[in-house]
């Protein structure tokens, strides 16, 4: 594995570019040269990989901002915000990545982690994850987008009760609930997340990319609009080599080999 940026760890896996979280000592706490990092690694992803596979090293995925990096700052506000903007930098890039992300979390998960977590399209987490918003003890309300995230999963009551209480989740709540897609026991998280990984990069990459879009609007648009956009959509796949590629599989009676359709 090579290190290409201070906190994160990054290395190409056949076509699947894995990121880490790579501050174990401290539970992968976010700081500023974490965040740029991080931008650093989604904007420097090869272009031949097909997946992003996001993992935290050591027991803990991500325990949110360094909380000893705001007690020692002169100017604590401004610290703050330097941190906010540049972290939602990375929420922003992995909403708006090109191929699929695929997230293994473990441990705990607090604070801006859980707007990461929210921000990835397919989440598996180890059976005894906690995920906690975590705002609320050090007085300070959400970033990072885990507001969004835990409202469009749990709904307005539960995330504010959660949110005010200074609550915590279960791997289980959060499965139920939608925030997690997937539950493995603690032991089989990496070798689930790296399959799953390669399952996802052997697939119809942009069709999945469009069709994260498609959900992700799903709840804040029209009946109408979203059937706009699905034709839309589903024309501009049908011109894709992928399409091509998978239509001529079905109809040959064979598996789709859709990274030949480049």
């Amino acid at each position: 594995m090579e290190s290409t940026q201070r906190r994160v760890s990054t290395e190409v896996d056949g076509d699947v570019w894995r990121v880490t979280l790579d501050r174990a000592d401290a539970g992968n706490a976010i700081d500023v040269p974490m965040a740029d990092a991080l931008v650093a690694a989604f904007d420097d992803r090869p272009a031949d990989t097909r997946t992003v596979l996001l993992l935290g090293a050591g027991t803990r995925f991500c325990v949110g901002g360094d909380i000893a990096g705001m007690a020692a700052a002169a100017d604590m506000a401004a610290f703050i915000g330097t941190l906010a903007n540049r972290w939602h930098d990375v929420v922003r890039r992995v909403v708006s990545c090109p191929v699929p992300v695929v997230a293994g979390v473990q441990g705990a998960v607090a604070g801006a982690g859980v707007g990461l977590l929210g921000a990835c399209d397919l989440v598996l987490a180890a059976r005894s994850t906690k995920i906690r918003p975590a705002y609320g003890a050090i007085g300070l309300s959400p970033d990072g987008g885990s507001s969004w995230a835990l409202a469009r999963t749990l709904g307005a009551p539960r995330a504010l009760d959660l949110m005010l209480t200074n609550g915590t989740l279960s791997a289980a709540d959060a499965h139920l609930h939608g925030l997690v897609g997937r539950l493995v026991d603690d032991e089989e998280l990496t070798s689930a997340a790296v399959t799953l990984a390669h399952q996802v990069a052997a697939g119809p990459v942009r069709a999945m990319v469009r069709t994260r879009g498609l959900v992700r609007q799903a709840a804040t648009t029209t009946l109408d609009a979203q059937l706009d956009e699905e034709a839309r959509l589903i024309v501009e796949s049908a011109a894709d080599a992928e399409a091509v590629e998978g239509v001529g599989a079905f109809r040959a009676k064979r598996a789709a080999d859709f990274r030949s359709a480049g």
